[in-house]
């Protein structure tokens, strides 16, 4: 039955009549007439810029209108899509997420992590904020930087800033998405090392909201290197600072008390007039490995009610930003733009981040049976991923195909790792794949 995804796919393309029905806000030109191009209206190019895979432009028209024969152009689209704002796009994708009200949670908590990932463009070596040459004779390449908020427990994406890769900063990036977030109520978010910052700790504090982030551990230069923690071992310590830019002689004499911070480090909630000081206190936390190894985290939940084995197990689920930044590349198509121009580059990111999203809501209403099985079983996610997006573009003059069940029968085993089971990342840099060579 199709009852629960109908009604998704409805929910999504109200929101897109909505945006239709007044599109001043969410097009370059306020004077824009989209009812000209029948072939293309603004609904028709939103729906296939969130469904497009990685085909070349016509052949996604062609899927996408049925192999008519009246297609319009590739060219055709391309100046369709130019008319529309990418903040439009942006704006579809949080409307859409925040229509999902069938949350679940962690102990009462909304579950966030927040990372970022590269993503290859077409190469233009004018272009110096995205633009990488290694060597002096080595084929240079561009990156744009994509920083997200992911909700682990649902599995969806919440908040994204991109940023040109030479500009990026992923500890402003974080700050922006938790003060703009309207999520309401109890909040962990949880990140890894490059969000080892004492403001991203009060942007998330003063949000109301609680943290995870792992830290550089004590031999290192971060935070940790100016507290007085344990040489060694497993701990679980208490921490109380007064941040502060003054430096009087109060301040250096009292080391255990102040935490002087110097004028160039970021801090949003200090001055030299009238915020002088911040006090702010957490824990750190400091558990063994498997592998005999050390982590170190520092968090603002309590010891009595988030003991540290909870808290490493926090932190492990941040893992789960990593997978889905795979799928997102890989399985949904992020690797694939139609486009040289940055504007055109983060419509599709947006959009694909949108059917992320409807993928990952559809298939987890799809129940699947774990009875007489050697392993527990999962969606496989590529077939899932395909199913929607057919599913998406199916027209209300032809059946759509039973998503739901086409999901739950393909299924994938989930194997357990065994114990000294390891795989390497293999890191190296590609060309990004693009289709623009094809645009008329």
């Amino acid at each position: 039955m199709n009852e629960y995804a109908l009604s998704l796919k409805q929910t999504l393309t109200s929101l897109i009549r909505e945006m239709s029905a007044a599109p001043a806000p969410y097009v370059k030109n306020p004077e824009t007439n989209f009812t000209r191009k029948k072939k293309l209206p603004f609904e028709t190019v939103m729906e296939l810029l969130i469904s497009m895979g990685g085909n070349s432009i016509y052949k996604e028209l062609l899927e996408s209108q049925g192999y008519d024969v009246n297609t319009a152009t590739t060219s055709a689209f391309v100046q369709q899509r130019n008319k529309i704002l990418p903040s439009a796009v942006e704006f579809l994708f949080h409307k859409f997420t925040k229509s999902y009200t069938d949350l679940k949670d962690y102990r009462g908590y909304r579950l966030l992590a927040i990372d970022g990932s590269d993503l290859h463009i077409a190469t233009n070596a004018a272009d110096t904020d995205t633009y990488f040459q290694s060597q002096p004779n080595a084929k240079g390449y561009n990156l744009l930087h994509l920083n997200a908020a992911y909700d682990l427990c649902n599995s969806l994406y919440v908040d994204a800033i991109v940023q040109p890769r030479r500009l990026c900063n992923e500890g402003r990036a974080l700050a922006a998405m938790v003060d703009r977030s309207p999520i309401e109520g109890k909040t962990i978010v949880t990140a890894d090392r490059g969000y080892e910052s004492y403001n991203n700790f009060a942007h998330i504090e003063r949000k109301g909201w609680n943290f995870v982030i792992r830290v550089k551990d004590l031999d290192s230069n971060g935070i940790l290197s100016g507290l007085r923690l344990p040489s060694g071992g497993e701990f679980d310590i208490d921490v109380r600072q007064t941040l502060t830019k003054k430096q009087t002689n109060e301040v250096k004499a009292h080391p255990e008390i102040y935490k002087f911070l110097p004028f160039k480090a970021t801090f949003d909630f200090l001055d030299l007039r009238e915020n002088l000081f911040y006090p702010i206190s957490f824990r750190v936390v400091r558990f063994v490995l498997p592998n005999d190894a050390y982590e170190t985290v520092i968090t603002n939940l309590s010891a009595a009610d988030f003991p540290p084995d909870e808290i490493r197990s926090i932190y492990n689920m941040r893992w789960g930003i990593e997978t889905s930044f795979r799928a997102l590349k890989y399985t949904v198509g992020l690797t694939n733009f139609h486009a040289k121009k940055q504007e055109s580059i983060i419509q599709e990111i947006f959009a694909k981040m949108i059917m992320y999203n409807f993928a990952e809501m559809i298939t987890s209403h799809v129940v699947i049976s774990q009875m007489d099985k050697r392993h527990p079983y999962q969606v496989n996610f590529t077939v899932a991923v395909y199913v929607c997006r057919q599913f998406l573009r199916s027209r209300n003059d032809e059946p759509p195909p039973d998503v739901e069940a086409l999901i739950r029968k393909n299924i994938l085993p989930i194997r357990p790792i065994h114990q000294g089971q390891k795989n390497t990342r293999k890191i190296r840099y590609k060309s990004a794949v693009s289709f623009v060579y094809r645009v008329a």
